[in-house]
């Protein structure tokens, strides 16, 4: 299992990416979480097997069909046994 901590900036709010997230993760087998932050960026944290993680790292670079991605900061973690997949408030 690995996990990956991941900022998204540019055109991402407004635009579903939190729930495009949310369904691309559960397409994966991917747990963790996606949120909106004050400052106009997303963040999520992904959970899973490599290759599953690294296609959500892809799939954020794309995004939701109205986004427009400028930016995705990634830091690798040491998981913590995310068990499901959550849009944050």
């Amino acid at each position: 299992m690995k996990r990956v901590h991941v900022w998204i900036s540019g055109r991402v709010q407004g635009v579903w990416y939190r729930s495009h997230t949310q369904k691309a993760a559960h397409r994966q087998g991917v747990k963790g979480w996606v949120r909106n932050l004050p400052d106009g960026r997303v963040e999520a944290v992904f959970e899973g097997p490599e290759q599953s993680v690294k296609n959500m790292i892809d799939w954020c670079h794309r995004g939701s069909p109205m986004a427009r991605v400028e930016d995705v900061e990634v830091a690798w973690e040491e998981p913590e046994g995310c068990t499901d997949f959550e849009v944050r408030h």
